[in-house]
């Protein structure tokens, strides 16, 4: 009894309750086979797929579930676009209620169990190929990230700077992200950084995108606006036709709806 014990206090100081683990993971932090079986057979632990445990489903989070992804089984994945904008306060379009989407970045595969898991979020990936560059052999999903405690315990998850979510959002623009939306989350990023951005911009290889993104700002005539180095963001040539039937805009040679 005493072995039970201090296995389960083992295991709550291990990994909090909604916590995703591997059998693997749960072995590299002293756990044996034989001890995560009984406590599979106690239903202190559950096994929700080949391999995979939680502890007490029914706090399982989006929040712990993109921890568990990035912390636990070491994928690429960062909290982006959408997702990254509304957790950092700077969008008032949506709301994490019922029936959440989360939006990942990365270029690894979504686990089986994530699709399958019974709870009311949506996941959905985003490459990063193309995106960025990849400089001295560091993954460009590293790069223009910032780290967001989401539990009491101090755990963080990983998204992207607003910089960076905003660029992944006009990526969508306008297949799933309308014009509209696109111009009313900018009108609440007025403290972008302009050194964050010219890096950003500069490393970015979606021309769409760039082209995008300094036509919104121009829109909007920021303060950050104003101090980015254009000759220095490569915007490529020829007309990039984004909305069908809309006007081009002559500097930045997109088109774009007749009413903005």
């Amino acid at each position: 009894m005493a072995i039970n014990v201090e296995r389960r206090k083992e295991l709550y100081d291990l990994m909090p309750e909604g916590l995703i683990t591997t059998r693997k993971w749960l072995m590299e932090n002293n756990l044996s086979r034989h001890a995560i079986d009984n406590l599979v057979k106690s239903d202190q632990l559950q096994l929700i797929s080949k391999g995979i445990y939680v502890r007490n489903s029914s706090k399982i989070t989006w929040q712990s579930l993109v921890y568990s992804l990035q912390t636990i089984l070491k994928t690429d994945f960062v909290l982006g676009g959408l997702s990254a904008l509304e957790i950092q306060g700077l969008s008032h379009y949506l709301s994490f209620s019922e029936n959440k989407t989360i939006h990942l970045y990365g270029n690894d595969k979504i686990p089986n169990w994530l699709i399958e898991i019974d709870i009311n979020i949506k996941f959905i990936k985003h490459t990063t190929k193309g995106f960025l560059e990849n400089e001295n052999n560091e993954s460009q999903n590293k790069l223009f990230t910032i780290e967001r405690e989401w539990d009491n315990e101090g755990r963080k998850l990983i998204i992207a700077t607003p910089e960076r979510a905003y660029l992944e959002v006009l990526s969508d623009v306008p297949s799933k992200i309308t014009f509209e939306h696109a111009d009313q989350l900018i009108q609440g990023l007025t403290t972008l950084s302009p050194r964050s951005l010219q890096k950003l911009l500069e490393k970015c290889q979606n021309i769409k995108v760039k082209r995008l993104f300094l036509w919104f700002a121009e829109r909007h005539n920021y303060a950050w606006s104003n101090k980015l180095d254009h000759d220095k963001i490569t915007l490529g040539s020829g007309n990039r036709m984004i909305v069908k039937g809309g006007k081009l805009d002559k500097k930045y040679k997109i088109t774009v709806p007749e009413w903005l």
